[in-house]
């Protein structure tokens, strides 16, 4: 070793004989557990001489696996094969992510409503029917989640530590855009990364209510209505034809949760329960938390008729 050297040393000499047993110590864990070393490599097994993984990689490389061609297992075999190697964001990372929700927000004379589904689907495969979409930053502070549920749910607990933080060094509480500019600011250092993120900040500050839309590639924009994910072009069409900004508290509520439901319908990424909640000046509240099941018969009833148009043949 170059450092040996220099002082006059050498692993032969008596000296450093007690060491040569940590130095075939260290060899071993260079070879046969790197993550040890390196713990960042956390996707390494403890081992690269487990014959059990072996077997299992063989077997994944078997080409007789891409032979299955009839069924609708074989059509989603053929799917994934057509799909592998292509990425739906990121810097060549292989992920190809099928998203799949609903959850809109909108602005009027009476604070902010922001209502969402709970369903959490991979791609075909409904997860859960439970998912709380709405995140409580804090009091006066509400986000939600769309895109990736893991990646949501841990910025915006970022964000709610950074809103924290910024109380008690300014004793005061954050603005709505300050929040939304600190969520952005933390997406855009990820961009590229193959993050999944749309979301919704919404609260009430000294301006009054707002509403901002950020997204994973650092992209912040204030609005009046914003909605997003798979079923928000439903949700966008009752909400466009309903809205107005005076509005009473009941009846922006009541436009949010049909808003929902109307998508949850339509949209099969999307259902389960439909939570409604409203910012107001004293902070937010939670309006419902209603099965979308049991509001079928309320909206269908009141269902507009068809209007039928008589045609005549010339």
């Amino acid at each position: 070793m170059a450092l040996e050297s220099i002082c006059g040393f050498e692993t032969n000499k008596p000296l450093f004989s007690k060491f040569a047993s940590f130095s075939q110590d260290q060899d071993d864990i260079e070879a046969y557990t790197g993550n040890f070393r390196q713990n960042t490599q956390l996707l390494l097994p403890p081992s690269n001489n487990i014959p059990e993984l072996a077997d299992m990689k063989a077997d994944y490389l078997d080409p007789r696996h891409g032979q299955r061609q009839s069924g609708i297992l074989g059509l989603q075999a053929q799917a994934l094969a057509a799909s592998k190697g292509k990425a739906s964001t990121g810097n060549g990372i292989k992920v190809q992510m099928a998203h799949g929700t609903t959850t809109l927000g909108f602005k009027f004379s009476g604070g902010v409503v922001l209502a969402v589904d709970s369903r959490a689907t991979g791609g075909m495969f409904i997860g859960s029917q439970h998912v709380k979409k709405i995140i409580e930053i804090n009091d006066f502070l509400l986000g939600t989640m769309a895109g990736g549920a893991a990646d949501c749910v841990y910025w915006e607990r970022v964000l709610s530590k950074q809103c924290r933080l910024y109380e008690l060094r300014n004793h005061e509480r954050i603005s709505v855009a300050a929040a939304s500019k600190l969520l952005s600011n933390m997406a855009y250092q990820y961009k590229g990364y193959g993050l999944s993120l749309g979301v919704m900040i919404a609260g009430w500050d000294k301006r009054g209510p707002g509403l901002y839309y950020v997204d994973d590639d650092g992209r912040r924009a204030p609005g009046n209505v914003f909605s997003v994910g798979s079923g928000s072009t439903y949700a966008l069409g009752v909400l466009d034809n309903g809205y107005k900004w005076d509005m009473t508290d009941e009846e922006a509520q009541e436009l949010g949760r049909r808003s929902i439901f109307h998508a949850t319908h339509r949209d099969a990424a999307s259902g389960g329960i439909i939570r409604v909640y409203h910012v107001k000046e004293t902070g937010w509240v939670k309006i419902s938390e209603d099965d979308m099941d049991n509001l079928w018969e309320k909206y269908q009833a009141a269902k507009l008729p068809v209007k039928t148009v008589p045609t005549t043949m010339d």
